[in-house]
């Protein structure tokens, strides 16, 4: 006979801590389990550090450019040392707010590797843990190539353990996991190449905005070298590292390689198979609508799902909503996964929500379609040389004789945060005629958004 609880969680990343306390906060007795650090991958080696350096990144193109408006700056540099240091002890006071907030809705804690031995039994440290459900939240894991000499090359966690600053890096992949760490590279003062298979990178997003980012890279990099599928990592005998392609090409004279080809469901080893659970051939748990198992009272969000959504606030929305549903009453409460908002910190960032061009033709039809664009240079360059000028770029896709707005696309400066109002306005139906309707405010580039002919 184990501990008994309302509800077990596997993993303490945003997700599952998420969900851990708003059940809490029904009156639910509650216990967690983590192996690692509190967070998960957002708060440790994802979206958190990922933003302190991207602000650190802003900073120096801000450094750059200061000439432009007057200013004159010496000895201005980068302490990497310095900057990580800084940042990690930013996450590590993070780790100990989840650890306060866990500890204050009143949750058990269980440190070590969770192993399912039943459909709702879990055993840490030889501790068996029972629960009326189960949420599994493992969160995921970066994946590896299988190719010789991958091991000379880090992943995406490896990026946030680097204790010198390359001075020239290669980053593979066509996400935008790659696409960030090349670009945090780049206008850190890593020489910076990013190695895609195909084209270029993001092929999931709006043709506008990766015509946009194209022209971005082209301005300042990261170099994009497309078609490139690796074959090799090879150390040369000067210490540096070659990035080989099947094609023969190489990338030669590389200090650091990041492999940035996507995540893995981190489940291996969990014991799905004792709750009888199937996973998928990755590994991902299959869930239904309702986050649901085909185990009953066994739940799943998160990376671990396999979603097309692996984003910190999907994972939490998720959980919030299963723990009212399970706890609070909220009888057939669940996520939709749709017009769900997302940014990609590149430089400039891009934002995109709803459908893209392609998707909304899929749907509707093209003859349904009218599409809605701009393309200007922002205010901040207004003093700029014309060399170093990158262009926004938008796009409204409506539909229908209404004209209902399902999808907004943005890159440019400010992206990251005009998005989410806007991501408000297609949740809500709004039409090209209520983004009209609305005064727009000036200067700024979002007023685009809302005087678009």
């Amino acid at each position: 006979m184990g501990d008994e609880f309302d509800l077990v969680v596997v993993g303490a990343g945003s997700g599952g801590i998420a969900t851990a306390r708003r059940a809490a906060a029904h009156g639910a007795q509650v216990a967690v389990v983590e192996r690692h650090r509190l967070g998960g991958t957002c708060v440790n080696v994802g979206c958190v550090p990922k933003k302190v350096m991207w602000y650190a990144s802003e900073t120096a193109a801000t450094l750059e450019r200061a000439g432009d408006y007057g200013f004159t700056l010496e000895g201005a540099g980068l302490d990497w040392h310095r900057l990580r240091s800084a940042r990690d002890a930013y996450v590590e006071r993070l780790n100990g707010v989840y650890a306060s907030n866990l500890e204050r809705s009143g949750i058990a804690l269980y440190r070590g590797e969770a192993q399912l031995r039943g459909p709702r039994t879990v055993e840490v440290d030889g501790r068996r843990l029972q629960g009326r459900h189960l949420l599994l939240a493992p969160g995921g894991r970066p994946s590896w190539p299988q190719i010789p000499g991958a091991e000379h090359g880090i992943d995406s966690d490896g990026f946030f353990a680097l204790d010198e600053q390359p001075r020239r890096a290669a980053v593979v992949g066509a996400g935008y996991i790659a696409v960030e760490i090349a670009s945090l590279f780049q206008h850190l003062g890593t020489e910076t190449t990013l190695a895609v298979r195909r084209d270029g990178p993001l092929r999931g997003f709006d043709p506008l905005l990766r015509e946009a980012l194209g022209e971005a890279l082209a301005v300042d990099g990261p170099e994009l070298v497309t078609g490139l599928t690796p074959a090799a990592c090879e150390r040369q005998g000067d210490g540096t590292l070659a990035l080989v392609g099947e094609d023969g090409r190489r990338l030669e004279g590389l200090d650091t390689v990041v492999w940035a080809i996507g995540r893995e469901p981190a489940t291996a080893g969990l014991g799905l198979e004792a709750a009888g659970i199937a996973p998928r051939s990755d590994g991902a748990i299959p869930v239904d609508a309702y986050q649901e198992t085909a185990v009953p009272g066994v739940y799943a969000v998160g990376d671990a799902t396999g979603n097309d959504f692996p984003l910190t606030p999907v994972a939490i929305a998720a959980g919030r909503r299963l723990a009212d549903r399970l706890f609070g009453g909220a009888e057939g409460r669940h996520l939709a996964y749709r017009d769900i908002p997302t940014v990609v910190f590149s430089h400039p960032p891009m934002g995109t929500v709803g459908l893209s061009e392609p998707e909304a033709a899929a749907e509707y039809g093209a003859e349904a379609l009218r599409c809605y664009t701009a393309r200007f240079i922002p205010m901040n360059y207004a003093l700029a040389p014309q060399a170093v000028k990158k262009r926004t770029a938008m796009k409204l896709v409506t539909v229908g004789e209404r004209e209902q707005v399902v999808g907004v696309h943005i890159f440019g400066e400010g992206a990251d945060e005009m998005l989410q109002g806007f991501a408000v306005a297609v949740r809500m139906g709004a039409t090209k005629a209520d983004l009209d309707e609305t005064v727009a405010i000036h200067p700024t580039s979002a007023e685009e958004l809302v005087t678009m002919r």
